[in-house]
């Protein structure tokens, strides 16, 4: 191990966990109201940000976004809550999961209205990978998703050598 790995201790997913609610306006929609995807996007890869930079204490920047859905609308007025946890690490690099969910406050309704998985990779002070900190699994949530990621990591990296 190197002496940059051994100051890194290990993080559990709740460690680096983060939760972004924001309010959908006219100027994020078409004029039927409906939020731009790309708008979701903006938020999906901000709040995955944070989880990747939380987690490595490092700058981290995007690699992929992957399996991104897009499973109902978003409306203008509606509240957009983004949960994003970490689910895999191998080396530099991290894969993190975001769930958003569209409430109408009127109504309190809450759907789910979108999933992404979002690699990122950390990078030291001179902007080169550096490692990131191995996920302490303490759930059997963690786990599977641990499993899962680890799974889509080396299919990411299969479609890349193509």
């Amino acid at each position: 191990m190197s002496p940059e790995e051994t100051q890194i201790r290990e993080k559990s997913p709740s460690e680096s966990h983060a939760e972004v609610i924001v309010r959908m306006f006219p100027s994020d929609a078409n004029p039927a109201g409906n939020v731009f995807g790309g708008e979701i996007l903006k938020h999906i890869d901000m709040v995955a940000g944070i989880v990747a930079q939380r987690h490595s204490q490092s700058n981290a920047v995007t690699v992929s976004m992957d399996s991104v859905n897009f499973l109902k609308p978003v409306f203008v007025g509606n509240v957009l809550t983004l949960n994003a946890r970490i689910n895999y690490v191998h080396n530099s690099s991290m894969e993190i999961e975001v769930r958003a969910e569209a409430e109408d406050i009127v109504t309190g309704i809450r759907t789910l209205t979108g999933t992404a998985f979002v690699t990122f990779v950390a990078l030291d002070k001179n902007g080169k990978p550096t490692h990131a900190p191995k996920l302490a699994l303490k759930t059997d949530e963690d786990r599977t998703k641990f499993e899962e990621g680890k799974l889509r990591m080396e299919k990411r990296l299969r479609n890349r050598q193509k």
